[in-house]
């Protein structure tokens, strides 16, 4: 089964808000960050229209929501050549960036998790928090 997306998205907002996620390649936003994107671009999106917007290309598969720590939300653009499904990511705590993590070892994990314990970790919906290498840096 393919990544459903809307065959029209009717409205200037909406297709502005999805140009804007689709632009970010990997990188996942929260609704105040996609706010503060069109306040600079002196276009009016206001609060209430970008968590509609959101919810409609989320229910249509067009995006990922991520749960924060916080009880706040991010969101990613799902490309199709990129599937969330199968991979972990990584949440800095300092900057915010959602990483994506590729890793054998925790593959091995999630399948241990399954064989030995009877439970199917979902990738899609697990984070790990610490502090990326740029921060760490002081980058």
């Amino acid at each position: 089964m393919g990544v459903k997306r809307p065959a029209n998205y009717s409205t200037q907002q909406g297709r502005l808000i999805l140009g804007y996620l689709a632009s970010l390649e990997d990188r996942h936003v929260t609704v105040s960050q996609i706010v503060q994107y069109f306040r600079k671009q002196k276009i009016p999106i206001g609060q209430t229209t970008v968590y509609r917007h959101l919810e409609k290309l989320y229910n249509s598969g067009t995006i990922h929501r991520y749960a924060l720590s916080d009880g706040g939300a991010c969101y990613q653009y799902v490309r199709d050549d990129r599937p969330c499904q199968e991979h972990f990511h990584l949440k800095c705590e300092k900057c915010g960036d959602l990483i994506h993590l590729e890793c054998d070892l925790l593959e091995e994990i999630q399948n241990h998790v399954y064989k030995k314990h009877d439970f199917q970790i979902d990738a899609l919906k697990t984070v790990f928090y610490g502090i990326c290498g740029r921060c760490i840096a002081g980058r």
